[in-house]
């Protein structure tokens, strides 16, 4: 909760490309601008010989001094150094990117003469503190307190990352919420007073960096997300990635020069494309013009919107896949969304939102609130209520969030045990009781995994504690609390109790050895979807082995064991059952590998073809 003295609580949209800041002032909700009256400030950061620049003073200078101008920090912030992605973006980047001995990213820059390698947490605690800045010079007065977004599919290492940035920029991060989410209210609250009751409402968030979709039940003041889906590493910067590449191989082939490893010449295009970009999307065609480009040569050229379109077609087409994903993770038809709500600078491309029309078919997209700045909209509203500083407009307001990646517990076989599904609401506090495994065990490693695949292995494991000191008993007698416990900033704590003693161990989930990157997080939900018909078919082949390997027992215990039973049958049906059934296990046992379902189930048949008939005849 903010103090009166530390002036009022700020909302920051950090965003990949742009960052916007807000707060409510005047009964309403005021975007601020920085000192140029732009109403969003680029997340760059440069250094030069003399000073160091955030914002547009860094973003105008980027073309001179590309080595040492950072932006898409946001990429970096949480992640490992080896993540595919970052190694893809780190060959587009004009500044250095290395690992350090743990396996973080982090940047070379010369400041001032002297190298220094910063974090991507420090940079975006650059871009904070210019936003800090802004509201207390709009403010008069200092600013403490800020809500900050994230995309929904951050995961608790970016969550984490993000928090430490903000604190690093001397800010009391009061909550991280989903940018969707924030959007989502910034909706809501303009719709308020023609509101027709519950309406379900997605929202479509594609960014410079990142892409997010949630479908949202508003009711009133109650927001609550049903669903969430994304691909954290696909936004404007990809798109200005494919027009760098395609003039890279035209001035190639035009002038026969390469320009590929020349920073300063990739960095002008780089600029060139985005703002071709930017025309495109209310011009059908546009022209790339570069003096002095490269060894002297001027460099000239067009490009259509068309052409655009069609060096992106697959990225297009790919922000869709999120979208049909967020509506059968909530069960929803398409005819059952009330609005599609489009948020973040890229929608504004005319090929984005007729994809996005054509899928709904032909639904007209809501655009009555600004793509740019609905998401500190909602932060600014979220950051209001959060200081106790309520108004009559936002006060009864609810919000809902969920988690995007079910979290459990590795139990025996290597199974994962559900804790919280995906899409549970947060915050939220879990418990379930688990058992030792075999007689007399006095300690259990618990292992928390995040994923949503049957088996451990093809999971994200998050951290592990070792629970000893349990007293020897038979197996099942001692019990353990398991308690998995989600912050609203969706970090998560695990903690286990042993019944008999109370004592108790728990981790906070720190992100020691890394938790999913972007990409991987991403990587893992397009597995699941994958791979599900894979999982269903192990599924169906290890019952159906079961299912052979447990009548085969039966039938020879029954034999062996009951006196009853086998003084029934003569010496000739005896001998043919244990000889089936014992051809039955012995095939079992030499047979390892897991095969088709409709195998045991042949080899089950070939069983009852022998044994039934001999049981209805006794």
């Amino acid at each position: 909760m903010a103090a009166k003295e530390e002036g009022p609580a700020i909302g920051i949209d950090l965003g990949t490309t742009y960052s916007c800041v807000a707060v409510w002032k005047n009964d309403r909700v005021e975007i601020i601008t920085n000192e140029q009256g732009n109403r969003t400030t680029p997340s760059y950061v440069a250094f030069t010989d003399k000073e160091r620049f955030i914002g547009e003073p860094a973003k105008n200078q980027v073309d001179m001094n590309p080595c040492n101008t950072i932006y898409d920090a946001k990429r970096l912030i949480g992640r490992r150094y080896k993540d595919k992605s970052i190694q893809r973006d780190i060959q587009l980047w004009p500044f250095k990117v290395v690992a350090t001995d743990d396996g973080k990213p982090v940047i070379l820059i010369n400041d001032k003469g002297e190298e220094k390698q910063l974090a991507p947490e420090f940079v975006s605690s650059m871009v904070l503190s210019k936003m800090r800045q802004i509201a207390e010079d709009y403010h008069g007065s200092m600013v403490k307190n800020a809500v900050i977004t994230v995309p929904a599919y951050f995961n608790d290492s970016q969550r984490q990352a993000t928090k430490v940035a903000g604190e690093i920029a001397g800010l009391n991060v009061m909550k991280i919420i989903n940018e969707p989410t924030a959007a989502a209210i910034a909706y809501g609250l303009d719709k308020k007073d023609s509101s027709y009751g519950e309406r379900n409402i997605l929202i479509v968030d594609l960014g410079g960096g990142t892409f997010d979709v949630s479908l949202l039940t508003i009711d009133n003041d109650i927001f609550k997300v049903k669903a969430t889906a994304g691909d954290t590493h696909l936004g404007g910067g990809d798109f200005d990635n494919n027009v760098v590449n395609h003039f890279v191989k035209e001035f190639k082939r035009k002038y026969k020069q390469d320009i590929s490893g020349n920073p300063r010449a990739l960095q002008r295009l780089r600029t060139a494309c985005e703002r071709a970009k930017r025309t495109l999307s209310f011009t059908t065609e546009t022209t790339i013009q570069i003096d002095c480009f490269f060894n002297g040569i001027d460099f000239y050229s067009n490009i259509s919107r068309a052409k655009f379109e069609e060096l992106n077609m697959d990225l297009f087409r790919k922000c869709l896949e999120p979208v049909e994903k967020c509506l059968n993770d909530a069960e929803m038809n398409r005819e059952g969304v009330h609005d599609v709500v489009v948020v973040g600078g890229s929608t504004r491309i005319p090929k984005v939102q007729q994809l996005l029309q054509d899928f709904f078919n032909g639904k007209t997209l809501c655009k009555d609130i600004n793509a740019d700045e609905a998401v500190a909209y909602g932060a600014a509203i979220q950051a209001l209520l959060l200081s106790d500083q309520g108004n009559e407009k936002v006060k009864d307001l609810t919000l809902l969030d969920v988690i995007p990646l079910s979290l459990g517990i590795e139990i025996k076989g290597g199974y994962m045990s559900v804790m919280i599904p995906r899409n549970t609401a947060i915050p939220t506090k879990m418990e379930h009781i688990y058992t030792t495994v075999y007689d007399y065990q006095t300690a259990i490693d618990f292992k928390v995994y995040e994923g949503e695949r049957p088996r451990t292995r093809d999971n994200n494991l998050l951290g592990s504690f070792y629970f000893s000191g349990i007293p020897p008993a038979l197996i099942g007698v001692s019990e353990m609390n398991v308690c998995f416990d989600i912050d609203a900033n969706g970090i998560l704590n695990v903690s286990a109790e042993d019944k008999t003693t109370g004592r108790i161990e728990n981790i906070t989930i720190t992100n020691e050895k890394g938790r999913l990157t972007k990409a991987e997080l991403v990587r893992m939900i397009k597995e699941a979807e994958k791979y599900k018909a894979q999982d269903e078919e192990y599924k169906k082949k290890a019952e159906a082995r079961r299912a052979l390997e447990n009548f085969a027992y039966k039938i020879r215990n029954r034999v062996k064991y009951e006196k009853n039973f086998s003084s029934q049958l003569d010496s000739t049906d005896m001998k043919k059952i244990e000889e089936a059934v014992g051809l039955a296990i012995k095939w079992l046992d030499d047979t390892e590998e897991l095969l088709e379902a409709d195998i045991y189930q042949y080899k089950m048949e070939e069983l009852e073809r022998i044994y039934n008939p001999i049981i209805r005849n006794m």
